[in-house]
């Protein structure tokens, strides 16, 4: 699955960093990144990027 999306926020840690994202259709997604990648990629408030989402464990909650 791709999102397209932008940085809303970046909160940098030691070693990892908190980077949470605004995708078009109003919702919100964050990820857990290393710091040093959030640095490689030069992220930062504002900037537009394509989120590629891969579920490791999906659980289905019955209402």
């Amino acid at each position: 699955n791709d999102i397209r999306a932008k940085v809303k926020s970046v909160k940098k840690g030691d070693v990892m960093s908190l980077v949470k994202f605004e995708a078009i259709s109003a919702s919100e997604m964050a990820s857990v990144l290393t710091t040093e990648s959030v640095e490689a990629m030069g992220l930062k408030a504002g900037d537009s990027v394509e989120l590629i989402i891969k579920a490791i464990h999906v659980l289905p909650v019955k209402e």
